[in-house]
């Protein structure tokens, strides 16, 4: 089971990426032409980042599998790839489902893959599939170091680039836009927080299960 989920698991995040980049590119090519500038917006999206990661950390697993305990390095970009993926589908689903973001049209398959099937599939991985190392609390810093740069890295970058479409600051997600948030930075501080506590339980509860019996695929 664990080869077909790490198969699976990576084909599909791979497709998904590319076809909603894909339409991305392609509606802006029909609109205004600022391909580079969404391209670069595409990356910047944690959803974006973290399915990426989860990608290779899956297609790297399927090699691995055959032994009985990976290095205690890959355990924790596991850990790491396996938090980002739950903090993902959790925010969302509470968050962003039903709201369309700008990276172009949503392909909703896709869109569904990023946001749904593939958390799934990286924390079933993490659940049943053998080799990992236990690790702990400790680790919990170098999980959360990751979305803390990238948190410092989004408002910065909504800071300083303006969208040459619109002449207004690019945020990827509407929560960390303090020009359109009721608060300012206010609210987005809140939801930085509330967004920074979930990845401290996710990622605490992915620790404690690596520390748990380990099963055989």
């Amino acid at each position: 089971m664990a080869y077909l989920l790490r198969i699976g698991g990576s084909i599909a995040i791979i497709a998904a990426v590319f076809v909603q980049l894909q339409r991305s590119i392609k509606n802006e090519v029909s609109g205004q032409g600022e391909v580079d500038f969404v391209i670069q917006n595409f990356f910047s999206f944690f959803t974006i980042e973290s399915n990426i990661l989860a990608g290779v950390v899956l297609f790297v697993g399927i090699f691995t599998l055959s032994k009985r305990a990976e290095p205690r390095g890959w355990s924790m970009v596991r850990a790491a790839t396996t938090t980002y993926m739950a903090t993902t589908g959790v925010v969302y689903n509470l968050l962003l489902r039903g709201v369309e973001l700008p990276q172009g049209a949503t392909v909703p398959w896709s869109n569904e893959i990023l946001h749904v099937i593939a958390p799934a599939v990286v924390a079933l991985d993490w659940l049943i599939a053998p080799g990992r190392r236990p690790l702990g609390a400790k680790a919990l810093w170098g999980i959360v170091a990751m979305p803390v740069l990238w948190a410092g890295y989004t408002l910065a970058r909504g800071a300083m680039v303006l969208d040459p479409r619109t002449g207004n600051p690019w945020y990827p997600y509407p929560f960390l836009d303090p020009n359109t948030s009721a608060n300012g930075y206010y609210s987005v501080g809140f939801y930085v927080a509330m967004i920074a506590m979930v990845i401290g339980v996710a990622g605490a509860g992915v620790l404690w299960v690596s520390r748990l019996r380990r099963r055989t695929a």
